[in-house]
């Protein structure tokens, strides 16, 4: 039994040593050579799973410790009888940190004093989304909720969905937390697009911290609004004139604190300890997922300096890998 496991999940060194032979390997050096005899992989979103790096393998179980599954062909693994998991939520409370980090950061630079007449739209209201609009209303922002699959899935009775064209018109805020789909009845490649940003009322701020193909970022270049950007199109070949642009610009690290990583590592063990009947210990970790009870704007921007991972950035945009894996993982608001 062969585990590759990406040498940049924490936690989890020496706790699979027991059940199984783990060689770590550096994001570029999972390559097909390199997995042609494992059994399974623990990933992050740098390493794409599809046949050019599967054809021939024996794998059969796929761990990404995030949220997202975008960078792994899931049709290709269906089909091959390969078993994916994934860590939806790990990470909900920082990527919330985040965008009110961002929000606090935006206001000090424009001189809003306080949220109270300002709107938040929030597209996507997953585990994080939720954690934004919960934290938004705390925090004196009228909030709406733009979520069509959500909305056509369960039907939500206990919220509130807006479509788009309504937060378009009535927001000062919008943030973005979808997953990155193509196809389907609701696809999110480039939903923030050049149309989309013409129709804008009196939008003043975008964020994404989701995906960065979601926002098409030669069209955020063009327009006349305040944008804060945690993922980029091309990474991480980004555009330097949109970072020149950008209010707050991080290397794709919203989600990583500290707590969400161990969440990460916890849910892979746990997949592992379903798909191969192991008993492989799991570490608890005491902040939830769910994210802090009771808010202040002034405590959560206390507790993460954004505009210094932005001036790092902003300084060295060539180091944006470099930045990224070696982020020294942050404490998540409490």
């Amino acid at each position: 039994m062969r585990i590759v496991i990406d040498n940049h999940i924490p936690h989890i060194s020496g706790l699979i040593e027991p059940f199984a032979q783990v060689d770590y390997l550096e994001p570029s050096e999972i390559t097909a050579s390199a997995v042609r005899d494992a059994d399974a992989l623990i990933i992050r979103t740098r390493t794409r799973c599809d046949a050019a790096l599967l054809d021939g393998s024996r794998v059969r179980f796929i761990g990404s410790a995030t949220i997202g599954t975008d960078h792994i062909d899931l049709d290709y693994c269906a089909t091959h009888g390969i078993t994916v998991r994934n860590a939806p939520g790990c990470n909900a409370p920082a990527v919330a940190q985040w965008v009110f980090c961002a929000v606090h950061a935006w206001m000090q630079a424009r001189g809003i004093a306080t949220p109270d007449g300002l709107t938040l739209g929030i597209v996507g209201v997953g585990h994080i989304g939720s954690i934004v609009a919960r934290w938004g209303r705390q925090l004196g922002f009228t909030v709406l909720l733009n979520d069509p699959p959500r909305e056509n899935r369960d039907g939500s009775l206990d919220v509130i969905f807006s479509p788009l064209t309504e937060l378009q018109q009535r927001c000062d805020i919008i943030t973005f937390h979808t997953p990155l789909t193509r196809d389907g009845q609701w696809p999110t490649w480039h939903m923030c697009d050049k149309a989309f940003l013409d129709g804008l009322a009196r939008c003043r701020l975008i964020l994404d911290a989701a995906r960065g193909p979601i926002a098409d970022n030669a069209a955020l270049l063009g327009w006349h609004g305040d944008v804060g950007l945690d993922c980029w199109e091309n990474e991480p070949n980004i555009s330097r004139e949109l970072l020149d642009k950008c209010i707050v610009a991080t290397p794709h690290i919203a989600g990583y604190s500290a707590e969400g990583k161990q969440r990460g590592t916890a849910m892979m063990l746990a997949a592992l300890n379903g798909f191969y009947g192991w008993d492989i210990p799991i570490p608890e970790i005491a902040s939830p997922a769910t994210g802090a009870a009771q808010v202040s704007l002034d405590g959560i921007a206390a507790s993460y300096d954004i505009l210094a991972d932005t001036t790092a950035l902003k300084a060295t945009p060539t180091a944006f890998e470099s930045l990224r894996n070696h982020y020294r993982h942050r404490p998540e608001y409490q």
